[in-house]
């Protein structure tokens, strides 16, 4: 006995049935005429294509086909962007798919996921995940010039290829652009970032080895550049004689008069916060997001440190900033203001730099005697033993406070003249 639902489901495959054998088929013109009526319409052409109208209005080919024993729908496209002809072609594919025994709505799938993985695993897709996951483990100078040298002149030229089918030649030809005019330095970095982004693409899924390591040797050897620093005593009391007879700017020459005893990057000086200073413990505790490698630092204050931001608070101390920018508060000063002062001061950049003031520092340190490791970490390098690879940013803090104050007593001793060199025992 067939229920009322299964004579409905035969009448309507029977009426299917009865419009293919008459021949009745769509045609252009009837297509141009169908009209919305607020239900579902399911429009035949024969051969399971049919134009299915919404109840919107919206029109769509479909394709009911059987496959074993199960009844499927496949998507054609919308109407009257695929014409009747073209959801014909598409119906005569599906059905030799099927005469193979294919799926066609499994090889559509496949294709669309083919197409996305195209579209998502490209080199500049791969990259800009790349970035975005680590751009917080950087400081926003160093990020800026990763993406920077990506756009400019990694994107253009690969970025649209699958990370997967990129080879080594082009990625050569593109750093070879940033090699031709001089950045060879910079090339070498890009190559550094190339690499790390091929490994990130190993880890997800997206590629298979390291394409950027064929260029070991391809490039041009990056000439070291040492930031300029002067560290013959002598010279360094001249230094610190000619920064406290600077006549420019008072913010200026704070920074200036700062930097010696600190001994921090010239942006993590520039940028220094009234707010990170503790006056009661005699500590400057620079917070991770300002830091090269993102892990907090702490600078203990010395006597002349603490009499240079004493006489600085009368200036500054209502503010946000140690050294605000001249031309608007709500910033702190350029690296350009410092250099420019140097320059005025007669130190070209072959004699002596912002930066030059670290090196000042650990050499002269590491000249009389003092612990390496105490220098390292008020320096705040990376731990590059993988042994001791929790980074501990108080670690040997009352060494360091010694030493930070022996140093600054030893920077006024050259000011002075007095003593050329010592060495601690």
């Amino acid at each position: 006995m067939v229920s009322c639902h299964g004579i409905a489901q035969l009448a309507k495959a029977d009426t299917m049935n009865l419009l293919e054998d008459a021949g009745m088929k769509l045609t252009a013109t009837f297509l141009r005429s169908v009209k919305p009526t607020g239900k579902v319409q399911k429009i035949w052409d024969g051969q399971g294509l049919y134009l299915y109208v919404s109840s919107a209005g919206g029109k769509f080919w479909r394709m009911d086909y059987f496959l074993k024993g199960k009844q499927k729908t496949l998507s054609l496209g919308h109407y009257p962007e695929i014409s009747l002809a073209d959801a014909r072609d598409k119906r005569q594919k599906a059905k030799a798919m099927l005469a193979k025994g294919v799926d066609p709505c499994a090889q559509k799938q496949a294709v669309k996921a083919s197409v996305r993985a195209e579209t998502e695993n490209t080199f500049e897709a791969v990259a800009r995940e790349w970035f975005d996951k680590y751009k917080n483990i950087w400081v926003y100078h160093h990020g800026s010039k990763i993406i920077a040298r990506l756009e400019n002149d990694i994107f253009p030229l690969i970025g649209g290829k699958a990370i997967s089918s990129v080879t080594a030649p082009e990625l050569l030809a593109a750093l070879r652009r940033i090699e031709g005019r001089g950045a060879v330095e910079s090339a070498h970095r890009c190559l550094q970032d190339i690499g790390r982004i091929f490994r990130y693409a190993i880890a997800t899924g997206r590629a298979e080895r390291d394409t950027a390591a064929d260029l070991r040797g391809a490039l041009s050897p990056a000439k070291p550049t040492n930031l300029a620093s002067i560290k013959e005593p002598k010279v360094v009391g001249a230094l610190l004689r000619d920064i406290d007879a600077y006549s420019g700017n008072l913010i200026v020459r704070a920074a200036l008069r700062m930097a010696p005893y600190v001994f921090v990057r010239p942006g993590e000086l520039r940028r220094a916060e009234w707010s990170e200073f503790n006056f009661e413990t005699r500590e400057w505790r620079i917070p991770s997001s300002r830091m090269k490698m993102r892990e907090p630092h702490i600078v203990p204050l010395t006597r002349q440190v603490l009499a240079i931001l004493e006489d600085l608070s009368q200036y500054t101390g209502h503010g946000r900033y140690l050294f605000p920018s001249m031309r608007a508060a709500s910033r702190p000063i350029s690296d350009v203001c410092l250099l420019a002062a140097l320059r005025r001061m007669g130190y070209d950049r072959e004699t002596m730099t912002v930066h030059g003031f670290r090196s000042m520092a650990s050499t002269l340190l590491n000249e009389q005697g003092y612990n390496r490791d105490w220098i390292e970490r008020q320096l705040a390098h990376a731990e590059r033993n993988s042994i001791r690879a929790a980074y501990n940013y108080a670690e040997y803090l009352p060494e360091r406070r010694r030493m930070m104050q022996e140093w600054a007593d030893y920077l006024d001793r050259l000011r002075e003249g007095r003593v050329l060199f010592s060495v601690v025992r």
